[in-house]
C-alpha cells in the first residue's frame, strides 16, 4: 500500500507532545529538523554517552534538557523517543523506551540479529507502545509510484526483481571506530547501505521464502573485517525470483537500482542516484513509457557522482520528515505506524540469511526465522 499524508496535528493551544532523541550523531540532525517542524511537538530532551556532545547538540537546537543517561531522559516526562545510535545499541535503547512506556522510532537496521529484533518487538508489544523503524526511502515518490501501481492492479504481483547497489566507500568513511566491524556494525554493505533497497524489494515483491548468498571482502580488507561485496538470490512465497548484488568497491559510485517486473512484462524501477535522491529511471507499465539516463546527464554536466555523506543525509531530510511525521500521527491517533518493527524485521531476516548461507554454503529457509525468538539465523561473522 502507498502511504497517505499524516493527519491529526494538534493546535498550538494543545499540550505539546514531548519527544526525546537518543544519540546525537549525524543522523540525529535529520530527526531534530523533522520533529521541530511538526506542529504541537516539542523536542524537550536529548541523550548521548558523551555528555558534552549532548549539551552542544541541545544548545544548537534550542532543546532544554541534555542527558548522558538514557533512563534519566526517558523518565523526564517525554512521550516519544527516536533512536539515532549505532546499530548494536538499538536493542538496549528500544527496550529502555518500552520499560518507561515511551513510544519509540528507531533508525535502521532494526537490530544486528534476529534475536535482538524479536526481543524489541516483544517488549514494545508488552508495553503497549508504538514501535517504528526508519525506512525513509519508502516515501520517495518514485517508490510510492511502484507500490501504487501494484496496489491498483496496473502491475500484478512481480515475478522477478533485482537490487543492484554500486557504492563507493573508502578508508576515511570507515575511520569511525564502530564502522566495518562485526561486533559494532553487524555487517557491511548489506546491513549498513543496501538494507534500504532490500526493504524496497520486499515491499514490492512480498514475503521471501528462501535465500542463497555469498559475501566477501575483496577490496577493503586493510581497514574493514565485514563484507564489501555480496551477491544473493531470493525465492519468494509467490514463486517469484530476485537477485541482489551490492558492493562498496566502485569508484565512482553509481547508486542503487531496485527493479521489478510482472507476468505481463510491466517493468518499473527506482534509482538512487546520486545517493540520497530517488527517481524513476525505468517505467514501462501498460501504455506508459518513461526512460531516463541520469549517469549520462551527470557526466555531461560535469556533476560529481559521489557526494559527501552530509549531503546524502541532507537529501533525505524531506523523507525522514515524512516518516517521522507519520509516526507522530500514529502515536496521536492510536494506530500502528506504516513501518512497524515486524515490517522492518523482514529485510534483516533476508540479510541475516545471506550471511548464514555464505557461511554454510547452503540455501536458508526463512520459515524457521519468522516466529518471535527464532534463533536459526544471526549476523555472526
Amino acid at each position: 500500500m502507498s502511504y497517505p499524508a499524516a493527519s491529526g496535528a494538534q493546535s498550538p493551544a494543545s499540550k505539546p507532545l514531548r519527544v526525546g532523541i537518543i544519540g546525537c550523531g549525524k543522523i540525529a540532525i535529520n530527526h531534530v529538523h523533522a520533529l521541530q517542524a511538526i506542529e504541537g511537538v516539542e523536542v524537550s530532551a536529548v541523550v548521548d554517552v558523551d555528555a558534552q556532545r549532548a549539551r552542544a547538540f541541545a544548545d544548537a537546537y534550542g532543546i532544554r534538557h541534555a542527558f548522558d543517561d538514557v533512563d534519566a531522559m526517558l523518565s523526564s516526562g517525554i512521550e516519544v523517543a527516536t533512536v539515532c545510535t549505532p546499530h548494536p545499541a538499538h536493542e538496549a535503547n528500544v527496550l529502555a523506551a518500552a520499560r518507561h512506556g515511551v513510544h519509540v522510532l528507531c533508525e535502521k537496521p532494526i537490530a544486528v540479529d534476529l534475536d535482538q529484533a524479536d526481543r524489541m518487538i516483544a517488549a514494545t508489544d508488552a508495553a503497549g507502545v508504538r514501535f517504528g523503524v526508519v525506512f525513509q526511502r519508502r516515501f520517495w515518490p518514485a517508490a510510492q509510484r511502484i507500490r501504487a501501481a501494484i496496489d491498483e492492479g496496473r502491475m500484478t504481483a512481480p515475478i522477478t526483481g533485482s537490487v543492484i547497489a554500486r557504492f563507493r566507500r573508502d578508508a576515511e568513511y570507515y575511520a569511525e571506530p564502530w564502522r566495518g566491524r562485526w561486533d559494532t556494525e553487524g555487517g557491511g554493505v548489506l546491513i549498513n547501505q543496501a538494507i534500504h533497497h532490500v526493504d524496497l524489494l520486499l515491499w514490492f515483491m512480498g514475503p521471501a521464502k528462501r535465500v542463497f548468498g555469498r559475501i566477501a571482502t575483496l577490496a577493503h580488507g586493510e581497514f574493514i573485517e565485514v563484507e564489501d561485496t555480496a551477491v544473493a538470490t531470493i525465492e519468494f512465497e509467490s514463486g517469484a525470483l530476485a537477485t541482489i548484488h551490492a558492493s562498496t568497491t566502485f569508484d565512482p559510485g553509481h547508486g542503487v537500482q531496485v527493479l521489478v517486473s510482472d507476468r505481463a512484462g510491466n517493468t518499473a524501477s527506482v534509482l538512487e542516484f546520486p545517493e540520497g535522491t530517488g527517481l524513476t529511471d525505468v517505467w514501462s507499465v501498460g501504455d506508459e513509457r518513461e526512460y531516463r539516463d541520469p549517469y549520462a546527464d551527470a557526466f555531461r554536466a560535469g556533476q560529481p557522482f559521489d557526494i559527501p555523506i552530509a549531503e546524502i543525509h541532507g537529501g533525505l531530510v524531506p523523507y525522514h520528515a515524512l516518516q517521522i511525521a507519520e509516526f507522530i500521527d500514529a502515536v496521536r491517533n492510536g494506530r500502528e505506524p506504516v513501518v512497524t518493527g515486524r515490517e522492518a524485521r523482514k529485510s534483516l531476516a533476508v540479510i541475516a540469511a545471506i550471511y548464514e548461507s555464505s557461511k554454510t554454503g547452503m540455501p536458508i529457509d526463512l520459515a524457521a526465522t519468522r516466529s518471535a525468538g527464532a534463533n536459526a539465523v544471526t549476523t555472526a561473522a
